[in-house]
């Protein structure tokens, strides 16, 4: 068993025992969390839908994120995934919305945001909302790997520490 599937495993029991449902706005990771979560039979109980926003256009017309948050502070930037995670909120059935957007590399990268920057934001209809910047090590595959556990235990953290 991988650890992304044992981690699906224990958020799922832990959105269905906080009567939580999550949704997901990915970008550098392709769908990869919405895959680890639906790798678990009886997700629809605690799972919506996912929102795979790759293009800048995708992020505009499928998350409502501004043109000119994009313009001014780029796809991978805080300021874009809190808008990719409060436009999935608004367009889903969700309690909890989650959105990345990073560079895996292995191109991409520049000084300002080397390959490995994986920008995170977290909101829920409860108010909670968090945004962070991680860097992480490896080639392509592994900063998504990263990127997919990292949400998958930021929210079950969440969760476990919070009245939702």
């Amino acid at each position: 068993m991988s650890s992304l599937y044992a981690l699906s495993q224990s958020l799922g029991f832990k959105l269905s025992v906080k009567s939580q449902i999550m949704t997901t706005a990915e970008s550098c990771t392709g769908g990869g969390v919405a895959s680890a979560i639906t790798d678990i039979a009886g997700s629809s109980a605690w799972f919506d839908r996912a929102f795979i926003t790759y293009s800048n256009e995708a992020k505009i017309e499928m998350l409502g994120v501004k043109p000119q948050t994009l313009e001014s502070f780029g796809a991978v930037s805080e300021a874009t995934v809190i808008e990719m995670a409060q436009g999935a909120l608004e367009r889903s059935l969700a309690t909890i919305a989650v959105s990345i957007s990073g560079i895996a590399g292995p191109g991409g990268g520049s000084e300002d945001k080397p390959v490995g920057t994986v920008c995170f934001a977290f909101v829920s209809n409860k108010g909670w909302q968090l945004v962070e910047t991680c860097h992480f090590e490896g080639d392509r595959s592994e900063v998504r790997h990263q990127a997919i556990e990292y949400v998958l235990t930021k929210v079950y953290r969440y969760l476990d520490h919070s009245d939702a």
